[in-house]
């Protein structure tokens, strides 16, 4: 882990870049765990952050630019890890939330935000707290 421009007090963080590709989503799976099993979160908690991030990204590689590479920022914060995915798209379009992949992701992580850039990358926020229920930020 490392620390933000060196102050004592910074969270933690991993950043992991990939081609923005299916194949490749199984590292960043292994990391979450990894990183979740670090902050003492539970079996389901952990399985359940996997699923959600899986679903953050293929909600992304569906408009992801050919060729890109899709980033992930994993923020370590007092009991809670919280995961930025983005990836450069073709149309910068913001996920919908009315669908079966947003209710997903809303149930297994908590709070899910959701950014669009004006270059159309879009982001997508995850924040889990550990001891936190499927649904409960």
């Amino acid at each position: 882990m490392s620390q933000i421009d060196g102050e004592p007090d910074a969270q933690d963080f991993v950043e992991v870049r990939l081609p923005a590709a299916g194949a490749y989503l199984s590292v960043l799976r292994t990391a979450t765990a990894g990183l979740a099993a670090r902050l003492d979160f539970t079996l389901d908690e952990i399985e359940d952050l996997r699923i959600a991030v899986d679903e953050a990204c293929a909600i992304l590689l569906q408009q992801a630019v050919p060729g890109s590479v899709l980033s992930c920022l994993f923020r370590l914060v007092g009991d809670s890890l919280k995961v930025t995915v983005s990836a450069p798209t073709t149309d910068g379009r913001a996920p919908e939330r009315d669908t079966f992949a947003w209710t997903v992701l809303s149930a297994l992580a908590g709070e899910v935000e959701s950014t669009v850039e004006p270059d159309k990358t879009v982001t997508i926020s995850l924040h889990k707290k550990r001891g936190a229920g499927p649904g409960q930020p």
